[in-house]
């Protein structure tokens, strides 16, 4: 199936390689490289999930199941809210816009040091759903701080001056917003799955798409 062990160790290799391959032909344009690592951040964070998936079913160490989780969770609630926001930034060429992504790394900051300590005290817990892994950190008021970590993940997309990175970040959006709705229990490893494939065709358009008159691999609006 789509989520299961092997859909993610496929996916998150495919993703990575994709994203990898992306980062190789854009080197020399430092914002392009920004954008292009991310797949392969997220392809070997899926990749890390197979561990969560195989300690599950007892194919791996209880152990080693339980440090997969806890990657998986830090990386999925505590770096992507403040990641996302640095990297448009880094990504953006125009000073203007760089400062509309500032109010978004702020909110991610404060977003994943609230969920940070939700983890740390709320021991985490993953369990086998239908096609999924469920994850509960123990988070008090979580509908506020989803919200919070929504804003910082999907926000500073829409305020990119790149008509493709807007498309990801409506893309993104329109996922959070189905999966919340139609499986809460499995939101943070459905979400995760369906922007690191999203990422990666971000990552194939900047691999593929050329070069015309001296103008960017991405042409802003």
């Amino acid at each position: 199936m789509c989520f299961s062990p092997t859909g993610d160790l496929v996916g998150g290799t495919v993703v990575a390689a994709i994203g990898i391959d992306a980062c190789w032909h854009v080197k020399g344009r430092k914002p392009y490289v920004a954008i292009a690592a991310l797949p392969v951040l997220l392809g070997l964070h899926q990749i890390d999930e197979t561990f969560v998936w195989w300690g599950l079913q007892n194919h791996v160490s209880h152990t080693l199941g339980r440090v997969a989780m806890w990657i998986y969770l830090i990386f999925a609630l505590v770096v992507l809210p403040v990641l996302v926001p640095i990297l448009m930034i880094l990504f953006e060429t125009v000073k203007k816009r760089k400062w509309r992504m500032v109010p978004f790394l702020v909110i991610g900051a404060g977003v994943s040091a609230i969920l940070l300590e939700a983890m740390l005290v709320g021991h985490p817990s993953a369990k086998l759903g239908h096609y999924h892994i469920a994850y509960t950190i123990g988070l008090q008021h979580g509908i506020p701080i989803i919200g919070l970590y929504i804003v910082a993940t999907c926000g500073p997309l829409f305020f990119s001056g790149f008509r493709s990175i807007e498309w990801f970040g409506v893309a993104n959006l329109a996922a959070v917003i189905a999966l919340a709705l139609l499986c809460a229990s499995g939101f943070t490893s459905l979400w995760c799955f369906y922007a690191a494939i999203v990422s990666g065709a971000i990552a194939l358009h900047l691999r593929f798409s050329k070069t015309f008159a001296g103008q960017p691999v991405l042409v802003p609006e």
